[in-house]
């Protein structure tokens, strides 16, 4: 029997007024005959309930439609008819009933939550003495967090998993050795996470119960390593504000990942000096990008120019036939009706604005590629919001529209594909920079003619003879990357981040160099996802683009995705160089691998 729930030897003195014995001495107001406030109602409570219910659904339905209506005729929607205020008045009361009937205890379960005993059956404060094995008195407490059931106490035997041994200690002197036990949680903590590993407790929902998303996060790592038998002793738990991931970043966490971060730069881009941070684990990759940053320092800078900035979203609707299907094509793409839908379209935000919408028809399928501008946000989610209003105001036109989905992967997002390098996606940015022949020599260690050849030879002909779509580039993904992860970036949207085409050119009658990157879908935002955590927030806040631009919606992301450009020309040239040198292979030997004995390196 667990020594938790034995039941308390009597002890001397006054009763503790929140134990059982109390609540029996006093008594319990109340019982089955005492009156209820649904006596007082004209029905019988479940009549009561339908009726309320009936009419909360049926005023909601019909303000919906009377709205909607206005919407089309563009009726102000302030203007209310007799039937509309009626309407009104119904809606507040039966809102008023249901929340007042439904949804007190409710709300109270999540204002006045309960203590953290909730997690066991008995809620007795009563203290226990018991002798411990040294014959010391040990006082407990019911509700304490601090003591787990000690092994003096009457307890019922639990078999445990295996020990776990942390690898640090394995070398140790025998007589030093600590076994890395599955660690000594709190009392009531034991208690959920033993209902968590006997499946009673479904482990996502620890921190809507909780309220404390560190304690979740804790304790779900103890049952995983309860479950699996794995150690996580190497994943760090503390240091890391989990209330800041709730329901935006990240599920479920037991942990996190430390990658390093490295700043290469300056990076001299449109006369401003960049420290640029890169979050990579990935050897000589930030070595090689400064390297490329010096080079375009003392040549006088890079330039960059955004061409286009829109975010795409395109859903799939099917018609019962391939003439009604273009029948809407020509209703979206003619220009006389694109007010009227920039309209319904710019509701979803304040910063969303409606660029175009080009269609493209599969059969009896139509496929409606919208483009928005999206502020300083990345802008998925709101360009989505856009076309689901759009799609609810063309249902009324078009009834037998049949949504299939808000996305049919003609946007396209994460993925390589030929329309985001054709038509652009999110940012479009063109960066170059006139190299001088002495800097090719004396910090890239090659010449000009060789650069020229080998970006011929492997970024063109090479890409084409391998079919790349979109890599016409030496590893402008690595850049991208490391970049995305360090300033809170969707690592996912690399893919088509990384679309890009390196241009080398011999000028100045050979002396100099020119180069240039052109990435026409750069996806960034410097609000929203990841960029509001506290280390990504740092380094976004280091290139001076933390936030929404207060003066110009839009210009801080549209800033950082030229800075992404600029950093990738720069580790062009510099791996292009060393390739064209031969010290690709001697400089990873040198910067990515380690001579240290990973078997002795402590944790």
């Amino acid at each position: 029997m667990d020594a938790r729930r034995r039941p308390a030897k009597p002890l001397d003195g006054p009763v503790h007024p929140r134990s059982k014995q109390h609540r029996a001495d006093v008594g319990v107001a109340g019982d089955a005959s005492s009156l209820k406030a649904s006596d007082a109602l004209p029905l019988p409570l479940y009549l009561t309930n339908a009726v309320f219910f009936t009419l909360f659904f049926s005023v909601v339905y019909y303000l919906l439609s009377r709205w909607r209506e206005k919407i089309r005729t563009s009726t102000p929607l302030h203007l209310v008819t007799p039937a509309e205020m009626a309407a009104i008045v119904a809606f507040v009361a039966s809102f008023i009933y249901l929340v007042g009937f439904f949804g007190v205890d409710f709300v109270q379960s999540l204002i006045l939550r309960p203590a953290g005993d909730v997690w066991t059956a008995d809620d007795e404060d009563d203290e226990v003495v018991v002798a411990g094995a040294d014959h010391d008195k040990i006082l407990l407490k019911e509700d304490s967090r601090s003591s787990p059931c000690g092994q003096a106490l009457d307890c019922e035997p639990v078999v445990q998993k295996p020990k776990l041994v942390d690898p640090v200690v394995q070398d140790a002197p025998k007589e030093k050795v600590i076994e890395a036990v599955p660690s000594a949680m709190p009392e009531e903590d034991e208690e959920i996470i033993k209902s968590v590993v006997e499946g009673k407790m479904p482990s996502y929902s620890l921190e809507s119960k909780l309220g404390d998303c560190k304690r979740a996060a804790a304790i779900r790592r103890e049952a995983l390593q309860r479950i699996t038998g794995k150690s996580l002793s190497g994943l760090p738990l503390e240091g890391f504000d989990y209330e800041s991931i709730l329901g935006q970043c990240c599920e479920m966490p037991v942990g996190y990942v430390q990658i390093p971060v490295g700043i290469a730069g300056p990076l001299l881009l449109d006369g401003r000096e960049y420290s640029v941070p890169m979050a990579t684990t990935e050897g000589c990759l930030v070595a090689s990008t400064n390297r490329g940053c010096k080079a375009i320092f003392v040549s006088g800078g890079a330039t960059s120019v955004l061409l286009r900035d829109g975010m795409t979203r395109a859903p799939i609707v099917r018609f019962a036939t391939a003439k009604r299907a273009a029948d809407l094509k020509f209703f979206v793409e003619n220009p006389a009706n694109f007010e009227s839908l920039a309209v319904i379209f710019n509701r979803s935000s304040r910063f969303a604005r409606l660029q175009s919408i080009k269609c493209a028809i599969a059969g009896k399928n139509l496929y409606m590629r919208f483009s928005c501008s999206t502020g300083d946000a990345m802008g998925m989610n709101m360009v989505s919001k856009g076309v689901q209003n759009v799609l609810d105001f063309l249902q009324s036109d078009f009834p037998d529209m049949d949504v299939l989905g808000i996305s049919g992967n003609f946007c396209a997002d994460k993925k390589p594909a030929a329309v985001n390098w054709i038509e652009g996606r999110g940012k479009s940015v063109v960066c170059e920079a006139t190299i001088k022949g002495d800097v090719v020599r004396k910090v890239l260690k090659t010449s000009v003619e060789a650069l020229v050849e080998l970006n011929m030879l492997k970024n063109l002909t090479g890409s084409a003879m391998a079919g790349a779509l979109g890599g016409f580039n030496a590893h402008a993904s690595n850049i991208v990357a490391a970049i995305f992860i360090a300033t809170g970036q969707d690592p996912a949207q690399n893919v088509e981040s990384s679309h890009c085409i390196t241009m080398m050119e011999a000028i100045n009658d050979g002396k100099d160099l020119h180069v240039s990157v052109t990435m026409p879908s750069i996806e960034v935002g410097t609000v929203g996802g990841g960029t509001q955590l506290a280390s990504q927030s740092a380094c976004l806040n280091l290139l001076g683009v933390k936030g929404a631009n207060k003066e110009l919606a839009g210009a801080n992301s549209r800033l950082l995705a030229t800075v992404v450009s600029g950093a990738v020309l720069a580790a062009e040239l510099s791996l292009m160089s060393a390739i064209a040198a031969g010290q690709l292979v001697k400089s990873h030997m040198k910067y990515n691998r380690s001579s240290k004995d990973v078997t002795k390196v402590s944790s």
